[in-house]
């Protein structure tokens, strides 16, 4: 039974233009080693410069592995919840969202999900550089849970996420938001500042 093996990770840190900075840079980095252990078939990244320059610095420790661009794979909110579906905490930062801005992320959602969140043909290990929304919808959507749900499901920078898709089972959630790879002073960067383990 093929197995389409997912790693999604989103970019490393970056400064307040969106470029890459130097620990996002080493964050990266130490990812690229750690998926170097793996079979990856493809590094897949959003046209963001943050995580394209997040994807090239992983591919150089993956040494002819092919990196290409997918545009499902951009900074977007996937979802907006309205009414109950909208936990009081999170409704300012829904402020000013219109349909301008709720149906083409949702379409981008979907698209994100028909490309990546299915099954394959033969054997795949797919690195995915992303943003943290799109990291929470691919979690939310493997765990089934309703579409409200990818609020609150955080990613740090470089941190890890694996999920496997398999005909016939539900996806498989391996890791989440695995930074054991990087040392404690790259970890939790993307975080609000908080008392982190």
């Amino acid at each position: 039974m093929a197995t389409r093996h997912l790693y999604l990770a989103r970019h490393g840190a970056a400064d307040a233009f969106g470029e890459l900075t130097d620990v996002g840079r080493r964050q990266a980095e130490l990812l690229g080693e750690r998926l170097a252990l793996l079979p990856v078939d493809t590094v897949w990244h959003s046209p963001l410069p943050r995580a394209t320059a997040s994807a090239h610095e992983i591919a150089r420790r993956l040494p002819g592995v092919p990196v290409a661009e997918a545009a499902e794979l951009v900074d977007h909110v996937p979802y907006v919840p309205s009414g109950a579906d909208l936990p009081p905490a999170w409704a300012g930062f829904f402020d000013g969202f219109d349909d301008a801005e709720r149906v083409p992320g949702e379409r981008l959602a979907t698209a994100l999900v028909d490309r990546f969140a299915r099954t394959a043909e033969a054997e795949t290990h797919e690195v995915l550089v992303t943003h943290a929304f799109q990291v929470a919808w691919l979690l939310r959507h493997a765990l089934d849970a309703p579409p409200a749900r990818w609020l609150g499901l955080n990613a740090g920078n470089a941190a890890l996420t694996v999920i496997e898709y398999r005909d016939g089972l539900p996806p498989a959630v391996v890791l989440f938001n695995d930074m054991g790879h990087l040392p404690a002073d790259l970890r939790w960067t993307g975080f609000p500042g908080a008392v982190r383990p």
